[in-house]
Order: structure tokens, then sequence, then C-alpha cells
């Protein structure tokens, strides 16, 4: 059974993108747009992982990771960061939250996977 992974972006290119390579590289992914429909996905799909985008609407990344920490369903699904914005502080600050890890965009494909891989023991 294949693993399967949350994309939460909003950026729908970028999803697509990611949704794309992960399939050939036989993840089964699911994609959300917003912080809404990603904690709803995150809950009703139980994701192996989720990727999680800092900037997004209806809450943004940090806002939409605390709460699936704080929940029994989804506080266990490792989460790694995706953002455009990056900074010492923000890596820091999302790492101390407990974040499995964090890349930024633009993004070389080889490089996620390899951070994904590495989470998910593949």
């Amino acid at each position: 059974m294949a693993q399967k992974i949350l994309i939460i972006d909003d950026d729908v290119n970028i999803a697509n993108l990611l949704k794309e390579r992960l399939n050939e590289h036989e993840y089964d992914v699911v994609v959300a747009h917003d912080a809404f429909q990603g904690i709803k996905l995150a809950h009703d799909e139980s994701p192996d992982l989720i990727i999680l985008d800092i900037m997004l609407p209806g809450g943004g990344g940090i806002t939409t990771f605390k709460n699936l920490s704080i929940s029994a369903n989804t506080a266990s699904i490792p989460v790694i960061f995706i953002t455009a914005y990056d900074t010492e502080e923000v890596r820091r600050n999302v790492m101390g939250m407990g974040a499995k890890d964090f890349f930024t965009k633009p993004f070389k494909m080889d490089d996620i996977l390899l951070k994904i891989n590495n989470v998910l023991k593949k």
C-alpha cells in the first residue's frame, strides 16, 4: 500500500507539481488549498505525512500546524513545512514547534524526495 501524503498549499501550480512528481514515486497524494480544507483532509484521510505551506488562506500554516498538533487524530502525523520566506527565524520557529523538516520555494525535487523519504523511512 502506498504511503499517503497531504499537501496543503494555496499555490495550485506548486501543489500540482508536487502531486505529480510524488505520484511518480508511488506516493498517494491528496491536495488542499487552504487551512480549513487541509485540516479536514488530515482528519478524513489520515495521511502518513503532511507538506504544509506557511502562507495559507484561512489561518496560515503555523496556526494550521498548531490545530493539527492538538488533535488526537492528527498530532502524530509528521509535518514538513514549505515556504517562499526562508529566514533563520521562520526555520527555527517551525522546527522548534515540532516540524520534521523545512524547505523553500523554489525547490529541487530531489531534495524534497530525500526529506520525505527520510521522514517516512522509505
